[in-house]
């Protein structure tokens, strides 16, 4: 009689019956990744973002962030979100050219290049992943995400417009995710760049730029009030992350290509904290001769010859020659000294990733993240392999690791 009494309560517990109701296992709440454009890791002991601070606190932060080669901002907010480093996702520079294709440079700037997913197809970035697997996106903001990347965009978009107020970009992610459960996006990007233009005009050191690290606090700020005034706070994952630090630049510290470099015998791509050109034909070995003669502060490789520690000069994008300058020097072409209307610069990045002022800001707080951890430095390539395992995505092939980010993590 007893094991009869048994079995049917066993049966009656597998089977889920009215007397022993099942727990619904709860909705994932969002994944908001958000970047603050040139926020330096050390702009956070300023005083001036209180919300971030906070929120830090209450989660994760690193000690800095170490940003690919080269700290630029397009090649390292690819690099966040595939998990590969710019030498293998294709976007080498802020500005290049490709040999295979049958257009003109790429360009920050050129509404055409940025939506021509040839130039981004070597990557696959995480909202182009999710969408494959029915996990919906929302992109306010993010470089790549104008282009049919593999052929796929991300549910809801807004092309990059610098007028749109950090206020604005804000209600426009909180009005996705008041949108029908059937409709909401879980993936969200957000970016400000406010904070890296004023370090570029008038330096990390300048009052301008804490001007900046206020608004960007404050608009972070209206994100945590707009979720929690939604009930979504608690089941949210932020990740607020910056592409790179920023040095000062004074402007004696200009160093003019044409000075060391024949410039009718070589085809410049780009120039900045690095210079990236190629001897024009017939003109190699007086350009090698050249580069056995450099004036002090910077460093010149052929692509083959770059340090192994910049995972760089692989790709067909890389020109022949990379010269990188000393922190806190800078390339100039004489050209690009005499533009008219040419804004003043005071502070730049682009530099070695290993220096502090290249470090990058990262902060991740929500439900799977323990409160209170302060993570040692790691490299920005991490970072995909955090927001894949967050969404619950197998990861494509890529460069990082999740391993430095686990102490972070609570226990699944």
């Amino acid at each position: 009689m007893r094991t009869l009494v048994g079995s049917i309560l066993a049966l009656l517990v597998l089977s889920g019956c009215a007397g022993t109701p099942q727990i619904p296992k709860p909705e994932p709440g969002p994944v908001i990744l958000i970047s603050i454009d040139g926020f330096r890791a050390d702009y956070l002991q300023r005083g001036k973002t209180p919300t971030i601070a906070a929120l830090a606190a209450a989660g994760a932060r690193s000690e800095g962030m170490r940003p690919s080669f080269p700290s630029l901002t397009f090649p390292n907010h690819y690099t966040l979100v595939t998990g590969l480093v710019p030498d293998h996702h294709g976007i080498v520079n802020n500005r290049m050219e490709d040999p295979q294709l049958d257009t003109s440079p790429f360009t920050m700037s050129k509404e055409k290049a940025v939506r021509d997913a040839r130039w981004w197809n070597d990557g696959e970035p995480v909202w182009v992943t999710a969408e494959r697997n029915g996990v919906r996106s929302a992109t306010m903001f993010w470089p790549g995400s104008e282009a049919p990347i593999r052929g796929v965009m991300a549910s809801f978009t807004r092309a990059f417009d610098k007028k749109v107020t950090p206020e604005a970009r804000v209600d426009q992610v909180l009005a996705w995710l008041d949108l029908p459960a059937a409709e909401r996006p879980r993936f969200l990007t957000l970016y400000f760049d406010q904070v890296d233009h004023q370090g570029h005009l008038r330096g990390p050191d300048s009052p301008e730029v804490d001007t900046a690290l206020a608004q960007s606090d404050a608009a972070v700020a209206r994100l945590r009030d707009g979720l929690k005034s939604r009930g979504l706070l608690a089941k949210t994952d932020l990740i607020i992350v910056a592409d790179h630090g920023m040095a000062a630049v004074p402007p004696a510290h200009t160093m003019v290509v044409d000075s060391f470099l024949p410039m009718n015998r070589i085809h410049g791509v780009w120039e900045g904290a690095t210079l990236g050109f190629s001897p024009l034909p017939g003109a190699e070995k007086e350009i090698t001769h050249v580069m056995r003669h450099l004036p002090p502060h910077m460093q010149c490789w052929t692509k083959d010859k770059i340090p192994a520690r910049f995972r760089y000069g692989t790709h067909a994008r890389v020109p022949r020659y990379v010269c990188l300058a000393e922190i806190g020097y800078v390339f100039r072409t004489e050209a690009e000294l005499n533009k008219p209307n040419r804004e003043p610069s005071n502070g730049q990045h682009g530099f070695d990733p290993a220096d502090p002022k290249m470090a990058a800001l990262f902060v991740a707080v929500g439900p799977d993240f323990k409160p209170g951890v302060v993570l040692p430095t790691f490299d920005n390539v991490d970072v995909y392999s955090l927001l894949t395992r967050l969404l619950g995505l197998r990861p494509q092939p890529n460069d990082g690791r999740i391993d430095p980010l686990l102490p972070a993590l609570r226990a699944p």
